[in-house]
């Protein structure tokens, strides 16, 4: 990866991490219109510590708070009905859908779940769910002709049952398309919560989870070779100064602004995908090509002879995936030969011919006939003599 697109791919998580238009699928889709290699899972879950940084730092009072009492709540029993200290509980249970489902699914996650069909086919779907839940919001926020507006929830009435709901709907950003924000705000919204409750706890919530998916990336990945460090890190900084800057930006949009400039996007580019990809314009299942040739395609093998024994060579292979079809003889050269001998015998065409210099009843050249018996024993008697 060169610093130039490990800025560009930095700017890209950090503008996109926080809104519900899903930061991964936008990584996969930037490197795909610009010819470059996918980035991968990896570089996703790092880059993220950036953007999750830039929320620790914008929420640093609240968290403070929370775990201040959440830590006083183990030892204190009164300090249990504090709603700071049951923050921190909620956030912990929300947090555990995504950290099993993430290391049971995590082949998929790198592999098959990045097909931009798939990522196309979510941000269609997500982007008219989070439609459909904008409007309900705003028609309780703002009432009807013959209906009062209705209290939506605030963060103090969230249980654990909504801190579950809200978890599996974070768990649903495994897949790239989904957005993590857009899937957990738009729960919120259908279980009634405000749209600044709703935002807030998402961003809470995320913390734990991508800390922990970056830092599990960053274990395995030191000493493989599968991640350039230097231009990582690099978007990993870059993220985290764009993504303070949108957290700043989205917090005051969502208090009096509608979710549907999001929804029209995410729509017309699921479908400028889908566009593309069935024209063949671009490769929906392109993958990053790791030092120790992981995820390539297999070797063109041009020289037959390093066929596998036994194998049959008109037949494609993983060791051997072209091979040269058979050669029909030509019509022309057959009719010179006199069809091989064929018509000399009286008998009919073939369409099974032999090759050219070979006749009926006679070996092809090149091709030794089998001995049944010692040379010795058929020697000419009258030519030796």
């Amino acid at each position: 990866m060169s610093w130039f697109e490990s800025l560009v791919l930095g700017l890209v998580q950090g503008l996109t991490e926080f809104l519900p238009v899903s930061s991964s699928a936008h990584l996969r889709l930037t490197a795909a219109f610009s010819g470059w290699k996918d980035p991968g899972a990896a570089f996703t879950a790092i880059t993220q510590i950036g953007t999750e940084a830039a929320v620790l730092i914008y929420f640093r009072k609240d968290i403070g708070r929370i775990i201040s009492a959440w830590f006083r709540s183990l030892f204190d029993k009164t300090m249990r009905r504090n709603h700071d200290a049951q923050m921190g509980w909620l956030v912990i249970v929300g947090s555990i859908p995504i950290g099993v489902l993430g290391v049971t699914l995590k082949d998929q996650i790198e592999g098959p779940f990045r097909d931009l069909r798939i990522t196309a086919t979510m941000l269609i779907v997500v982007g008219v769910v989070i439609g459909v839940a904008d409007r309900l919001a705003a028609r309780d926020e703002t009432g009807g002709r013959h209906r009062a507006p209705k209290q939506r929830k605030a963060l103090e009435n969230l249980g654990v049952k909504d801190g579950l709901i809200f978890g599996l709907c974070q768990a649903c950003a495994l897949i790239p398309g989904v957005s993590r924000s857009g899937a957990t705000i738009s729960g919120g919204l259908f279980m009634g919560y405000k749209r600044e409750a709703a935002a807030r706890y998402s961003f809470l919530l995320a913390i734990p989870a991508v800390l922990a998916s970056g830092l599990f990336e960053v274990k395995d990945s030191v000493g493989s070779g599968d991640v350039d460090w230097g231009p990582t890190l690099f978007a990993t900084v870059i993220a985290f100064a764009s993504g303070y800057a949108v957290i700043a930006w989205f917090m005051k949009w969502i208090s009096n602004k509608s979710f549907m400039p999001f929804v029209w996007y995410r729509v017309a580019l699921g479908i400028v995908i889908i566009a593309l990809v069935a024209a063949g314009a671009l490769s929906p299942t392109r993958r990053n090509r790791r030092a120790d040739g992981a995820g390539a395609p297999p070797p063109a093998v041009s020289d037959i002879s390093r066929a596998p024994a036994g194998a049959d060579l008109n037949e494609p292979s993983p060791t051997c995936p072209r091979t040269p079809p058979k050669r029909p003889w030509p019509a022309d050269s057959m009719a010179a030969r006199g069809t091989n001998g064929l018509m000399r015998t009286g008998a009919s065409p073939s369409p099974r011919l032999l090759p050219p210099g070979s006749r009926v009843g006679h070996m092809p050249s090149g091709l030794a006939r089998p001995r049944t018996r010692p040379r010795s024993a058929v020697t000419n008697p009258i030519r030796s003599a």
